[in-house]
């Protein structure tokens, strides 16, 4: 990213933080202040990155809004091929390509494979992105765990990969991921996880952005209606957040239910998600 563009990213991370954090909605002017920028100089920056202007997103931050969300941008995955769902979200845009390890290789804890690392800016807090040579395998957030625990948490998922720090290499990925790259650039993932994993995630890539499900639709979609606890847990350790978008699975209930990378990221990536799909 250019110069400016890092300082505006930053920018957003520190107004989605501002906002998630305020007991009551905060109007542009304590924004911009708390920014240290004019109120028409924030509002720009900001509906640029996020779509809708800030008034209109912390509507989406409300906790009701899981609630709506399941009422009217539910997605059965049972149907979600046929009616063209599962391809019409940001994800299936960029992310054409994905491949999943092998049982076999799976069970090594990543013996022989090299594993590149680096910390990113996010709009939702530093991110930590790992690669192989195939593509993203692991993507945490810190802003709720700490730096040290999201590291620790995704080095422990393949205890016996080398892990080399190469941000440059990782660089093109996040741009794309993050939808701050200015090319026709695509992005792989790379799925490093136990069979059943592997399915709930794929089920979990067919959800559209914009819309939710819910751990029984995806238990029921993968062809185990019973085995939701089985479900949640593998939806909680999906590697790659935001990606394969776990956020995107409530309660039947419609609340959140719970977030491995802490619950206000959950929050603010559906929010975010909302507000881009309803800007379009």
């Amino acid at each position: 990213m250019e110069q400016s563009d890092r300082y505006h990213y930053h920018v957003i991370r520190r107004a989605l933080g501002e906002i998630d954090g305020a007991e009551t909605p905060l109007t542009l002017e304590d924004l911009a202040t708390r920014m240290d920028m004019s109120p028409a100089h924030f509002q720009r920056v900001f509906s640029r990155w996020v779509g809708v202007s800030p008034k209109r997103y912390q509507q989406y931050l409300r906790l009701d809004h899981a609630k709506s969300m399941l009422a009217e941008n539910f997605t059965t995955l049972a149907t979600a091929d046929a009616v063209g769902l599962s391809g019409s979200g940001r994800l299936h845009d960029l992310f054409l390509k994905w491949e999943a390890m092998s049982p076999g290789d799976y069970a090594k804890g990543g013996a022989g494979l090299t594993i590149y690392w680096g910390w990113f800016e996010s709009p939702f807090g530093p991110a930590i992105v790992m690669g192989t040579a195939k593509g993203i395998c692991g993507l945490g957030f810190a802003d709720e765990m700490g730096a040290e625990a999201a590291m620790e948490d995704l080095l422990g998922r393949w205890p016996n990969a080398d892990f080399v720090e190469d941000v440059s290499f990782l660089r093109p990925w996040v741009d794309v991921a993050f939808g701050v790259s200015g090319t026709d650039a695509k992005a792989p993932l790379y799925l490093i996880g136990a069979p059943f994993q592997l399915k709930v995630w794929e089920a979990l890539l067919r959800i559209p952005s914009g819309h939710v499900t819910t751990y029984s639709e995806i238990a029921q979609s993968i062809g185990s209606p019973r085995a939701m606890r089985a479900v949640g847990t593998a939806v909680g350790k999906n590697p790659v957040s935001w990606l394969i978008p776990c956020h995107r699975a409530l309660r039947k209930s419609g609340a959140l239910g719970g977030y491995h990378w802490g619950l206000p990221v959950k929050r603010a990536l559906l929010a975010w998600e909302s507000a881009r799909e309803d800007a379009r």
